[in-house]
Parts: C-alpha cells; sequence; structure tokens
C-alpha cells in the first residue's frame, strides 16, 4: 500500500492517525486541596486588600517596636532618624499616650507604645484573615 491509499475508520479510530484524547485542562488553581470547595475566581481582589492590611499592621508595629528599641537605648534625640521615628511612633500610638503613669520612663515608653503595636498587629492579622476567607 501507499501512503496516500486511504484507510478505513472503525469505531471512531482513523488507522491513519490516533485519535487524541479528550482534553483534561489544567488543574484548576482556585479549588482547595483539603476542602474540595472552590474559590471564587474574583478573590484576588480582597486577597490583595488582605495582604495591604497585613503589610500595614506589620509596618505600623514595626516602627512602634523601633521607637522603643531607640528609647531603651537612649538613643541620640537631635538625630534626624530618631526624630521621624518618634515622629511617627506618636502619630501611631496617640490614643495610648500616658494610659500608664509609671515612675520609671522605660517601663512608661514600652507599655504606651507597646501596647498599640499589639493591637495593630492582632487587628490588622485579623482583619486580613477576615478578608480572606471571602
Amino acid at each position: 500500500m501507499s501512503d496516500t491509499t486511504p484507510r478505513p475508520e472503525h469505531h471512531g479510530y482513523d488507522y491513519g492517525r490516533p485519535v487524541a484524547p479528550a482534553p483534561q485542562g489544567p488543574a484548576d488553581p482556585y479549588r482547595s486541596a483539603g476542602a474540595g470547595r472552590e474559590r471564587r475566581r474574583d478573590g484576588s481582589g480582597t486577597r490583595r486588600t488582605a495582604l495591604v492590611v497585613h503589610t500595614v499592621a506589620d509596618v505600623a508595629a514595626a516602627f512602634l517596636g523601633l521607637w522603643i528599641l531607640l528609647h531603651l537605648l537612649e538613643a541620640n534625640h537631635a538625630n534626624v532618624f530618631v526624630r521621624f521615628v518618634q515622629d511617627v511612633a506618636d502619630a501611631l500610638a496617640w490614643w495610648s499616650q500616658d494610659v500608664f503613669t509609671m515612675d520609671t520612663e522605660n517601663l512608661r515608653v514600652l507599655l504606651d507604645y507597646g501596647l498599640p503595636a499589639v493591637v495593630y498587629v492582632l487587628a490588622g492579622h485579623g482583619i486580613a484573615a477576615r478578608l480572606r476567607r471571602f
């Protein structure tokens, strides 16, 4: 037989070329492996928002923690960087200033700026977790 000779078809199979299997498609990246439920495909905006909230809370807590560290290490308050960190920390902790009235200055600063740092981290991470569930 020559290559140009037509070949008969039998049961959906062309003897000249194999029939390709049905396309399975790529695995669904939005499908949860453990839960078996699908996530909405439009959830990328809420995930980004959750990431922003999470990051802002962490940055705020980092500034507060950095100010506590600079104060405890007796950094030079005339330095531009130290003043900047103190101004940012004061702006973030305005609501908790003088909540604690301790005789020890270091303990007062630790509590007055540590409390908002903990609140921002807990609230920010909690809000971000709730947003990721949508």
